[in-house]
């Protein structure tokens, strides 16, 4: 047990260092503000500002429902809180709470496109809160309320509903009963149960207690069918040292105690202590007892405590390395997607109840393809999934439509939506899905981890990177470096440093097989074998990609120490491409909205039309695995022959080869990038095979891709993962020389992972 809490506290530690980076690194904080037009010009000023914004302001002031069409606000969200109740940390104060509020206005963005700014007041005074977001009502479309205090949520809640003309939806509460009614129609599913005949035992008597008890009465369970118990006991009827909401779902009833109450009970709902549900309670529940114990960090019982003491149980946690997470984020963002689309008044009881009905339908669906390669198992319905994971692309779609219509139905939505399948295709088109398999990537490493090799195992960088690899769960980091590494690691936080496995070629008893297998490789290159024991002794890219051909791990990560042109001569010493294949560079910029890959940014100065062709194949797999449909087109400064030139014949060839090969994805070329990328421009040309906006941009050559890549990272507003080296047969990722420990944790859950093969 001991070396158990010292591995724990180690992990803390860690992650308390690479939390406090990760807020501070670049622009303190997780949010800006970006304009969404132009503001390059004087007449685009003039426009925004001065003299043009009275047009809209006069407009509004005569329809107050046109600042839905002139500005953000049909779009915005405002996250407030007083900090009184922070992530189950207490009352740490308004500034305190900020963080997690700028954290909840980057999932709204990131899994709903709702932009959202976070606001923090200081005041625990009921009343002044109100009127402060009460005020705030012409600013936003909709307001979520977070970690604040009961009984205070409840009043604050309520007051606000009743005055304000927009949703107001407190998270803590209603998200959090949401997911759980959710997960309890499936295992009710499951185990043959109607909500109407099942008896629930409520641990937790707050906030989010109260709102999971109200919605599954709202939803069928019989009143006289829940007992909720708070730290005292049961709440029965007659206690008088209970709150007017806790005393709303008293009971009748003679039990007392926690494990009274649970005799018989089919279902168990824990929003209260770490364990607070002991074994011996489980075995007197009903038959295949349903038990979601949601107190963070630490459950009310671990799932393989409840499985001991009761292997027909059904198990859900809060937490993300157990199945069946209650995580909130799979209804808030699109909660309030629906409900500003449909321009609603409120959330009521029939938008919450069809956000649940919508989620435990999705969980019963086939899961995607993208979903079940990037967590490498064919998740299904069943005991271990009764609820969808987080980053579900479907989740876009599914819940805000059924929200929408739900608003519809029960008379809040100003604003119909009258074709509802056009809706969701907008829904769907509003995410970039590589943003989920990004995330779903990651959840697959830990299902499925692998050992990944970082060659430069000196470098501060990397040792963070490794770190963050192995206490994120992704896999076992193997170092490659000399003995001060494990000081560098011990400089860093790690308690115990000799846990990491590290590979120094000086004392590698490894190194006299090394040796004969590089030396049968090169000594007909012109190599003689003490040139390739310098190597093996003096190189960290040939001593790691030799570790990687003898199979001491399952991919590598270098780069950062040298140029990439370097690290790549150095790597083809001792790995080819894979047979059949050309090995080439794919940088991805990846948006909110939208994906792109260009290739090859690295590799081949001069591609012919075979290795073009190849190369644009292996790319739109790389692209199929990310989640994107590809649409190739192959650059030039022609555009169908407009101007002519000398250097056409390469491109041209290429898209012959690929008419040979029948593939099964979009191709054309030769094409300006402004024509590929522009639907405007391409219209142009009605004969033209891609069917939209190309997201597959092969270049002609290394210069031009290079060139682009780079300028696009430097000067560009999107993300850019790689270049992710692509075609060589074994997992070999060579990262740019500025890449952070998130970039090289990323390239190597993308390699272990396949994606980048």
């Amino acid at each position: 047990m001991t070396d158990d809490r010292t591995q724990a506290e180690e992990r803390n530690v860690q992650f308390e260092r690479e939390a406090l980076l990760f807020h501070s690194e670049g622009r303190p904080g997780k949010i800006e503000i970006v304009a969404s037009k132009p503001m390059a010009s004087q007449r685009d000023l003039a426009l925004a500002y001065s003299p043009g914004v009275a047009i809209p302001v006069q407009a509004i002031a005569d329809d107050p429902s046109t600042a839905y069409d002139y500005t953000a606000k049909g779009n915005l969200v405002a996250v407030i809180s007083n900090g009184t109740a922070i992530l189950g940390m207490g009352n740490l104060g308004a500034l305190a709470g900020k963080p997690v509020m700028e954290g909840k206005a980057v999932l709204f963005k990131r899994f709903a496109d709702v932009d959202s700014i976070d606001i923090e007041l200081k005041t625990e005074d009921v009343d002044r809160f109100i009127d402060a977001v009460e005020l705030m009502e012409p600013t936003f479309g909709g307001i979520n309320l977070e970690d604040i205090k009961a009984p205070e949520c409840f009043i604050i809640e309520q007051t606000l509903r009743e005055r304000m003309n927009i949703p107001v939806f407190h998270d803590d509460q209603h998200g959090t009963a949401i997911i759980c009614a959710a997960g309890v129609i499936n295992a009710c599913l499951l185990t043959g149960r109607k909500l109407s005949e099942i008896k629930v035992v409520v641990n937790g008597a707050g906030a989010a207690a109260i709102a999971c008890t109200e919605l599954i009465k709202a939803m069928g369970v019989r009143h006289d069918n829940v007992l909720i118990c708070d730290r005292t006991g049961v709440i029965y009827q007659g206690r008088d040292d209970v709150n007017q909401w806790q005393s709303a779902h008293a009971a009748n009833t003679d039990r007392r105690t926690l494990t009274e109450a649970l005799r018989g009970a089919d279902v168990f709902l824990g929003l209260s202590a770490a364990r607070a549900l002991k074994p011996e309670m489980v075995v007197d529940m009903a038959p295949a007892p349903i038990i979601f114990a949601m107190a963070n960090p630490e459950p009310e019982i671990r799932p393989e405590l409840a499985k001991a003491a009761r292997p027909d149980a059904i198990v859900a946690t809060g937490r993300s390395d157990y199945p069946n997470q209650v995580n909130n984020v799979i209804c808030f963002p699109f909660i309030f997607r629906g409900a500003l689309d449909v321009r609603a008044t409120g959330i009521n009881d029939a938008m919450k109840i069809a956000a649940a009905n919508a989620i435990a339908e999705l969980a019963r669906q086939r899961v995607p393809e993208e979903v079940a390669i990037a967590y490498g198992v064919q998740h299904s319905f069943g005991p271990e999934y009764i609820i969808p994971s987080p980053f579900d692309p479907r989740l876009m779609e599914i819940v805000p439509a059924a929200v929408a219509k739900a608003a519809m139905d029960s008379g809040v939505a100003t604003k119909p939506i009258l074709d509802m399948a056009a809706y969701m295709e907008a829904l769907r088109a509003r995410l970039n899905p590589t943003t989920s398999v990004l995330s779903l990537a990651y959840e697959g490493a830990k299902a499925n981890p692998k050992r990944v090799l970082f060659a430069e195992g000196e470098e501060e960088v990397v040792l963070r990177a490794a770190i963050a690899f192995k206490e994120g769960g992704y896999g076992t980091p193997v170092l490659v470096g000399r003995e001060d590494v494990y000081d560098k690691l011990r400089a860093l936080g790690i308690a115990n440093p000799e846990e990491y496995e590290l590979h120094n070629s000086r004392v590698s008893p490894l190194v006299p097989k090394m040796v004969d297998f590089l030396y049968a490789r090169l000594q007909r290159r012109g190599f003689l074998r003490r040139e390739v024991e310098r190597m093996i002794n003096q190189d960290r890219n040939i001593f790691g990609s030799v570790l990687l051909q003898l199979g001491e791990a399952d991919a590598m990560i270098t780069g950062v120490t040298r140029p990439f042109a370097q690290s790549m001569r150095e790597i083809k010493r001792v790995i080819d491409p894979a047979p059949g294949r050309t090995a080439f560079g794919i940088h991805v910029l990846v948006g909110q909205s939208h994906t792109v890959f260009i290739a090859d940014t690295t590799v081949n100065e001069r591609p012919n039309a075979e290795e073009l062709a190849d190369i644009a194949e292996q790319t739109a797999a790389v692209a199929r695995r990310l989640g994107q449909e590809p649409r190739v087109a192959f650059l030039s400064y022609s555009t169908f022959g407009n101007p002519a030139g000398q250097w056409l014949d390469n491109i041209r060839g290429a898209v012959e080869v690929l008419d040979r090969r029948q593939v099964g994805f979009e191709y054309e070329g030769e094409m300006a990038p402004d024509v590929a990328l522009n639907p405007r421009q391409l219209k142009n040309f009605p004969f033209a095979r891609l069917s939209g906006p190309a997201n597959v941009l092969v270049m002609p050559g290394l210069q031009s891709a290079n060139i682009s890549a780079k300028l696009l990272r430097e000067l560009g507003g999107d993300d850019m993962i790689g270049p992710m080296l692509v075609g060589m047969e074994k997992p070999v990722q060579i990262a740019p020389m500025t890449s952070t420990a998130g970039d090289l944790v990323t390239l190597a859950v993308l390699a272990a992972g396949g994606i980048a093969r």
